[in-house]
């Protein structure tokens, strides 16, 4: 299949490109219109990697006449794909010095040990928490090893699976609390911002965010916990004593969480109180970067070097690149305007079932294809279809971006599923039995609160 989807991808794009051409369309909407359909085809079969895919809108473009250099250049380094970069960069500087770790052990302990259910709570919220900052993939490597460790002097066998899925779903539920934790939120935030002319700020999303992400994971610990009432009590590996470096860094760290969420709020946030009206979150995030390079580790390093700041996933700014020269081509061509067109349709539905087709359309895309690349796919779509029916794009864009990070069945979905079924205690059946079932309570979730918090 993936063999096929080589040649299938350009070939594709040459009909759509005519067969628009034919029904009327300008050269421009024609060619992104073809240029969506070649990049869905490979982001969908992965016949090369998704960054590489991403490449495609960058470097055809401008050959096309589509965008001109300046326009790709301004998505490639666009204010959130630094913002992007810097947390990337500010979540290796936790992961260097260890304070990752040492946090969610600390999170794990209060909830105690008494048994195996309430270490299952323990582990979910320190994971949620931590891939609020951190990216998923990264949570769960940190955390999957501590699991690891207790579970090999545990007795009790049933903890095994339930407690290594739940490290993989809070881990991507973690990441829908705030707008670094997943990249696919970003790529609202900016094509929300273009189609509107409103950004949303840090504020903004975790007033959303984090309802849905308190909402689901105990709704994980009450589903893979069912049946552990009965099993004994954990030993936990202990902590020790607090470094300098970690103190310094989670200092550093929350400093600049607390800059993010007051750069607007309240009263205008400090952005407007010190007069820095062109103070944005990439710049927050940038200069907390060079914080941290400056500041020593009390072992005569620094907090972050550069060998590890660039160790950061560059695919990830690649393919959120690619997306964004994608939805400034839907913008420039006029192809958002003929979706609108197509799509008005739609307004005739009943909205809470327009909601519940798309979250769950997005749920099973994601399962086979990339959350980014889903949320690169569906945001523009959505955003026509929010301007076509006459309503708020948010209501319908917010709920498909939080359903891209909400695949739990398959170990293809996400890197925390594949990490989990890669530690060999738990089966493919076994995740998407449970996986399947929380697909069904996320898809709820999300959709309940996002129609209270936009309608």
């Amino acid at each position: 299949m993936r063999g096929l989807a080589l040649p299938a991808g350009p070939l594709l794009a040459v009909s759509l490109y005519f067969f628009a051409v034919a029904l009327g369309s300008e050269h421009a909407l024609a060619a992104t219109l073809g240029m969506t359909g070649w990049c869905a085809l490979w982001w969908v079969l992965e016949p090369v990697r998704a960054p590489v895919t991403a490449l495609l809108p960058l470097a055809l473009f401008p050959v096309l006449g589509v965008l001109d250099a300046r326009q790709v250049a301004q998505s490639y380094g666009h204010e959130l794909i630094l913002l992007l970069g810097g947390g990337f960069m500010l979540s290796r500087a936790l992961e260097r010095c260890g304070a990752h770790r040492r946090l969610a052990l600390g999170m794990v302990r209060g909830f105690g040990g008494s048994n195996g259910r309430s270490l299952l709570f323990g582990f979910i919220a320190a994971c949620g928490a931590l891939s609020m900052w951190i990216s998923n993939t990264a949570t769960t490597l940190v955390m999957l090893p501590v699991a690891l460790a207790i579970l090999q002097v545990y007795p009790d066998k049933r903890l095994q699976a339930p407690l290594i899925l739940a490290i993989a779903y809070s881990a991507s539920i973690g990441g829908l609390g705030t707008p670094i934790g997943s990249p696919p939120n970003l790529v609202f935030m900016q094509v929300y911002a273009e189609t509107t002319g409103t950004r949303y700020g840090f504020l903004d999303w975790m007033m959303i965010g984090i309802p849905v992400v308190l909402l689901l994971l105990p709704m994980v610990g009450w589903w893979l916990g069912r049946g552990l009432g009965d099993t004994p009590a954990a030993t936990l590996p202990a902590p020790g004593l607090w470094t300098p470096g970690e103190r310094r860094v989670v200092a550093v760290f929350a400093l600049t969480a607390l800059a993010w969420v007051t750069r607007t709020e309240p009263f205008g946030g400090w952005s407007t109180w010190l007069a820095m009206p062109g103070a944005n979150d990439a710049a927050v995030a940038l200069l907390a970067v060079v914080v941290m390079c400056v500041i020593s580790d009390g072992k005569g390093s620094r907090l972050l070097d550069w060998e590890t700041a660039e160790s950061i996933p560059w695919g990830a700014l690649v393919l959120f690149g690619g997306g964004i020269a994608l939805a400034t081509a839907f913008q420039s061509s006029g192809l958002s305007g003929a979706l609108a067109g197509h799509l008005a349709g739609l307004g005739d539905l009943p909205l809470p079932l327009l909601l519940v087709a798309i979250v769950a359309a997005v749920l099973m895309m994601s399962e086979i294809a990339s959350n980014t690349a889903t949320a690169v796919l569906m945001m523009p779509i959505l955003a026509a279809t929010g301007v076509a029916i006459g309503v708020d794009p948010a209501l319908l864009m917010f709920p498909a971006v939080l359903a891209a990070s909400g695949a739990f069945m398959l170990p293809v979905a996400t890197a925390p599923n594949a990490i989990a079924y890669g530690s060999g205690l738990v089966t493919a059946q076994r995740m998407f039995r449970e996986g399947a079932m929380l697909n069904v309570l996320a898809a709820a979730v999300i959709c309940i609160v996002c129609w209270f918090a936009f309608s």
